[in-house]
């Protein structure tokens, strides 16, 4: 074991690296009486006085690591690859406009949860409309979600305030009372398909589909090839992907199933697949960028003219048994007991009905207006 330098300069500095080698010599014996290596105790001591200097150096690292800096590193290691550059600007852009200053540039280890939830409360002020800060408000904290996520698999900070305050932020958000979606009149929905027909674009298709099958947005967005029986013109959905949690049989009419040949290519896996992502689904965005360009935005929803205006056709109109609208719709049934004995599916009710239906959409918007009229 070695017990430091001997030093030879003159008499006094060998004399103290003489004492300083017995001194570490004894100290080492009486290790070894007390039963503990010396040569390892060493190298432990060692090892502790290099993790205590990294985490030092860690330490600083984090002090200068702010929200920003840390923000604009993922989206060029991760978003810039992944997305277009138009969207991926937006990425980085929606948080350096929304989050305020002096949470955006603080050290990204020392932001908790309730400091994150008051800045994004901020959010509200600065959206376009009341309308939007819902969306703003989520696209926001989705993303510093996907931040924080990243610097704690670096050990960049130790939490994830983003994701615990996914809870509160619904908690503080207006609530939205069910059913109310803005929906146009039934009589309309010519003049509309019509607009929405002269649109291209996959978006525009998948919202032309949603509407001849009364979907969910999320169940036309992650509807896969799978799904379909071309020979029977059926769409089954998985009961993991409804809202009921059961499984869902929609009757396609022959516009839907010419809407399905026309996109047949595009992704193995999805119907309507992404632009921006590599083998993922649409956007649950792009519907309702569709009514924005088609000037019918400030007009009604994607949920509200799929269903609720199919829905009210179809009660008003009479054109079938207010039990096989509500099972086109798969809502589930309130009445336990009756949902219990009623194992009818109404499958030639229902594809009459989604029939009739896209029959009704079809029609040239001038003779509508003129029934109307009369």
């Amino acid at each position: 074991m070695g017990l430091g330098v001997a030093r030879r300069d003159n008499p006094k500095q060998i004399g103290d690296s003489l004492t300083a080698a017995r001194e570490l010599a004894h100290a080492a014996r009486e290790s070894l009486k007390r039963g503990v290596d010396p040569i390892d105790d060493r190298e432990r001591r060692r090892e502790a006085d290099r993790s205590a200097e990294q985490a030092k150096k860690i330490d600083k690292a984090r002090e200068r690591l702010t929200l920003a800096r840390a923000a604009r590193d993922y989206h060029e290691r991760v978003i810039e690859p992944r997305l277009t550059a138009k969207h991926a600007a937006q990425w980085i852009n929606s948080l350096e406009h929304h989050v305020p200053a002096e949470t955006w540039h603080k050290p990204i280890a020392d932001i908790g949860a309730p400091e994150l939830l008051a800045a994004l409360s901020e959010v509200r002020a600065l959206a376009d409309s009341a309308a939007r800060v819902p969306e703003t408000l989520s696209r926001v904290r989705q993303r510093l979600d996907a931040v924080f996520e990243d610097a704690v698999f670096h050990g960049r900070c130790t939490s994830n305030p983003a994701a615990a305050i996914r809870r509160k932020m619904r908690e503080t958000l207006p609530s939205k009372k069910a059913g109310q979606f803005a929906a146009l009149p039934y009589r309309e929905m010519p003049e509309f398909m019509a607009r929405l027909r002269n649109a291209d674009g996959l978006a525009a298709r998948s919202l032309e589909f949603a509407l001849h099958t009364a979907s969910r947005t999320s169940e036309v967005l992650f509807a896969e090839w799978s799904e379909f029986d071309f020979d029977a013109a059926v769409w089954t959905i998985p009961g993991e992907r409804m809202k009921a949690g059961e499984p869902h049989t929609v009757y396609l009419s022959p516009r839907a199933v010419e809407i399905l040949n026309a996109h047949r290519g595009l992704s193995e896996r999805y119907v309507f697949p992404s632009t921006m992502l590599e083998d993922g689904p649409q956007s649950n965005m792009a519907m309702l960028a569709v009514l924005n360009r088609i000037g019918m935005r400030d007009r009604t929803t994607v949920h509200g003219v799929c269903r609720a205006t199919f829905s009210t056709w179809a009660n008003e109109t009479g054109a079938a048994r207010p039990d096989v609208i509500e099972a086109c719709l798969a809502h589930r049934e309130v009445d336990k007991v009756k949902a219990a004995y009623n194992r009818a599916d109404f499958s030639e009710e229902r594809r009459a009905l989604l029939l009739e239906w896209a029959n009704f959409l079809a029609q040239p918007p001038a003779q509508v207006i003129s029934l109307r009229a009369a």
